[in-house]
């Protein structure tokens, strides 16, 4: 450890690792500055370890009784990884998200459909819509990523570096691009990704 992080850093490390354990007693370490809010509706499991600049953001405004934010076993997030709820948002084992991703479970205002809000308000009087946001174990979220409200990522998939999900991903695939599309699947009969094409 002392090669990889150098004196300094083994310090910090260790004082990350003590700091933690008030943060989060079942996380593995969490690097500073962390900023949380509503931590009493937030879970996290044995294991969690964050990058740099990390937010969590629980919003309680309809006094629900169960956690907002659920974090499973041996999820890492990295530098800048933002994440906010008012309604659900859980994340399964195992999974690791790259630097600068963004999920949210809600949104200032409705844009589609009858009774859509309209852009004469001011955005944050507009009412908060939520709809739950799930990513089953073992998925991979590269850098840059934002996961919309409503989206469940299945398990095994990886999401590609600056993709905007805006719908569900299936288990076990590839998804790139704003809005994300699936190029691959993972084929178990040939134990091998197969691309796909997209009409």
């Amino acid at each position: 450890m002392l090669k990889t992080y150098g004196l300094l850093g083994l310090i910090q490390l260790l004082y990350f690792k003590v700091r933690t354990k008030f943060v989060f007693s079942k996380a593995r370490i969490i690097r500073f500055p962390f900023r949380i809010r509503g931590k009493q509706c937030i879970t996290v499991g044995d294991g969690f370890t964050t990058g740099f600049n990390c937010r969590l953001d629980a919003f309680n405004i309809n006094n629900r009784s169960e956690p907002l934010i659920t974090i499973g076993k041996n999820v890492q997030i990295n530098d800048d990884v933002h994440i906010g709820a008012t309604e659900k948002i859980e994340i399964h084992d195992n999974v690791l998200i790259a630097s600068k991703v963004f999920i949210t479970d809600h949104n200032h205002g409705k844009y589609s459909g009858p009774g859509a809000d309209s852009p004469k308000t001011i955005p944050d009087d507009r009412p908060i819509y939520s709809s739950p946001v799930v990513i089953e174990k073992n998925v991979w979220i590269g850098e840059f990523v934002s996961i919309l409200p409503g989206v469940t990522i299945g398990e095994g998939s990886v999401v590609g570096t600056m993709s905007v999900v805006n719908k569900s991903v299936p288990p076990f695939c590839i998804v790139v691009g704003s809005p994300a599309r699936i190029v691959k699947k993972f084929d178990f009969d040939k134990n091998e990704w197969i691309s796909v094409k997209n009409d």
